[in-house]
């Protein structure tokens, strides 16, 4: 196959591809978001896009970043979950994050952050009308440890949320991966708390671009892929999308090509 890619299957409506290396895949799923950017911005005056902050997107956003003839002056910019209690300027905040690898990059329309610092409640309502204002035109997202989608973890995630943005406990696999991907040295540094979009407010975009690499989400995607569509694997509810990828390195895909 070409491009790295050494396994392609689809499971239900998923898309499931494994590249060979974690930057194939990163540079793959950067072409597709870049594609379907040009698509939407062809038909329509700007879109809107909501981006995942974790190293598991640094190839994808790189790739991205890279690309040439997107006019991002017609793209309003958002992000899926904030620690509760961390303001944007901290730098373990996912806007930090976002800011470093893709938002402080490229000229957007708007870039539209969740303050973490806020009160909860009436930044989960604030940030809950900005997207029913904005429907989502695609999501750049990964996939956790636990197989949650953003910070919707097995035990609070909904597929039939009323909400589009709301305030989670976050469990002790979820927070260890964090300690895991080097955003804080130890468990107990990491909040306990944050503000998540929810799964359908993830699930109603148009395009789901979802990038999961390395061994320690090997199990995720084995899950994502085979088991039940249920929430006790978030992510399984990719595989009821239309126009859903999940992209894979030959680490965390390694299940998959046996």
């Amino acid at each position: 196959m070409e491009n790295g890619m050494i396994k392609q299957i689809r499971k239900e409506k998923l898309d499931v591809q494994v590249y060979a290396t974690r930057r194939e895949m990163g540079d793959a799923a950067g072409r597709d978001i870049a594609r379907a950017m040009r698509e939407l911005l062809a038909e329509k005056d700007e879109i809107n896009m909501i981006f995942a902050a974790a190293p598991s997107q640094n190839e994808t956003l790189a790739a991205l970043v890279a690309e040439d003839g997107i006019d991002w002056t017609r793209v309003n910019a958002y992000h899926m979950d904030e620690y509760v209690g961390l303001d944007g300027d901290s730098p373990q905040s996912f806007s930090t994050y976002l800011k470093e690898h893709i938002f402080g990059l490229v000229p957007f329309r708007s870039v539209n952050c969740i303050n973490g610092a806020a009160d909860a409640d009436a930044e989960c309502a604030r940030y809950g009308k900005l997207l029913a204002d904005h429907p989502v035109d695609i999501v750049c997202l990964g996939i956790g440890e636990n197989g949650h989608i953003a910070f919707n973890d097995p035990w609070v995630a909904d597929f039939n949320d009323p909400v589009k943005v709301k305030a989670v406990p976050l469990d002790e696999v979820c927070r260890n991966q964090q300690v895991h991907d080097g955003c804080f040295p130890t468990i107990d540094d990491v909040p306990k708390f944050a503000l998540t979009l929810t799964i359908p407010a993830l699930t109603c975009a148009a395009h789901m671009f979802c990038s999961v690499p390395a061994a320690t989400k090997r199990d995720a995607v084995r899950r994502t892929v085979n088991d039940d569509i249920t929430a006790d694997c978030p992510a399984t509810i990719m595989r009821k999308h239309p126009h859903a990828v999940l992209y894979c390195d030959a680490d965390s895909g390694a299940d998959l090509v046996k």
